[in-house]
């Protein structure tokens, strides 16, 4: 299996205004440490890596120097590449800012970051929408929905995305609240935004107790997920299969099964098209590209679907790259990971370590690639 990349941000004066009774670690920091108070942000995140040990060899993380995550992955011995670098050893909300920047441009599957709700707010600052991120809880304040409700969950849900379990994507939200009001008696929060965090899932053994997951009513839900969600003169490309063509029908669309069709607002204006005519249909458009992978394989690029060539995908861009299906379908994968092979390998090895799967209304997975080159 491929190596999985983590991002790491550890922002060190988490906390440390807590033991020393400041309400807060924002713009405090030099008095708590004078007042006593000791780091406790690297503590609380070697409690969640500590989760990560028994996939330790399928995961790489990218993280910055010294305290802000190079000195502990270093003595938990985990496999890591340092990014950037620090003034003094010294770090600031700006460095939080700027290493969120540099792992997206490199690209995580996911971010983890420890810090309290002032991290989440400077993390909020530099994300693109939908970079998953989670939040090892840190600091003295934790209003913000981004964070694990302990160092623990946010290790064993971290591991269940590396070991393939089914991991749901949501929003959630970021608040602070005034510090320097709260020190004076005043309690006054602000929502700053959101952003996509993993949710804990258990949805398989969910489905096992239920007694079946109606695949037909999962295209419904899909369909009108769709429907809501038409982007006006965007290019839907629909990949081959019954689950893609399944959705088309529920969308009132003639595709063909076995062909990969075009789609601009809500009416299909290619079907079964070659390659050549697939690159010139979506070269210089804004594009989407739906996939589905075949049960029990895992294959999303490169099996059945060529058309969708190296090039292709190149023009569409692999963060517009969308994998439809079922919670089912994707537990017939038994934790292996969805697979590519474009016949490019560096293209391949461009795929990010975990796409987005639509399998609901509403409801995103997050879930491992693999090769199959």
């Amino acid at each position: 299996m491929n190596t999985f990349h983590l991002g790491l941000i550890i922002n060190p004066l988490a906390g440390l205004g807590g033991t020393a009774a400041l309400k807060g670690s924002d713009g405090v920091a030099q008095e708590a440490l004078a007042l006593g108070a000791e780091p406790r942000a690297a503590e609380r995140t070697r409690i969640a890596l500590e989760c990560l040990r028994p996939v330790a060899e399928r995961v790489t993380f990218l993280t910055f120097p010294g305290p802000m995550g190079a000195d502990l992955l270093a003595q938990l011995g985990f496999a890591h590449q340092v990014l950037g670098s620090l003034e003094n050893g010294a770090t600031c909300a700006d460095d939080t800012r700027q290493a969120m920047r540099l792992l997206q441009e490199i690209g995580c599957a996911l971010i983890l970051f420890a810090g309290g709700d002032g991290t989440a707010r400077d993390i909020c600052a530099a994300a693109r929408e939908g970079q998953p991120v989670l939040g090892i809880p840190a600091g003295v304040k934790i209003h913000s929905g981004v964070y694990a409700i302990s160092p623990r969950a946010a290790g064993e849900l971290t591991r269940r995305l590396v070991e393939g379990g089914l991991v749901r994507l949501a929003s959630g939200e970021v608040r602070d609240l005034d510090e320097a009001a709260l020190r004076q008696g005043k309690v006054s929060a602000r929502w700053y935004g959101e952003l996509t965090v993993p949710e804990e899932g258990g949805f398989m053994q969910h489905v096992k107790q239920a007694g079946m997951e109606s695949e037909e009513l999962v295209l419904v839900d899909l369909a009108d997920w769709l429907r809501d969600s038409w982007e006006e003169g965007v290019r839907y490309v629909f990949g081959p299969g019954s689950t893609l063509h399944g959705l088309a029908a529920n969308l009132s669309l003639h595709t063909t099964l076995l062909g990969v069709d075009v789609i601009e607002n809500g009416q299909v204006i290619a079907h079964d098209v070659t390659e050549r005519e697939l690159f010139n249909l979506v070269d210089g458009y804004p594009a989407r590209l739906l996939v589905t992978a075949i049960g029990g394989q895992g294959h999303i690029i490169g099996r059945g679907n060529q058309q969708i060539s190296p090039r292709v995908l190149r023009a569409i861009g692999l963060e517009h790259l969308r994998v439809v299906a079922s919670k089912r379908k994707l537990g017939t994968l038994e934790g292996r990971p969805l697979l590519v092979d474009s016949g490019d390998p560096l293209l391949d090895d461009t795929f990010p370590d975990a796409v987005r799967v639509w399998a609901g209304y509403r409801e995103e997975l997050l879930y491992p690639v693999g090769w199959g080159s």
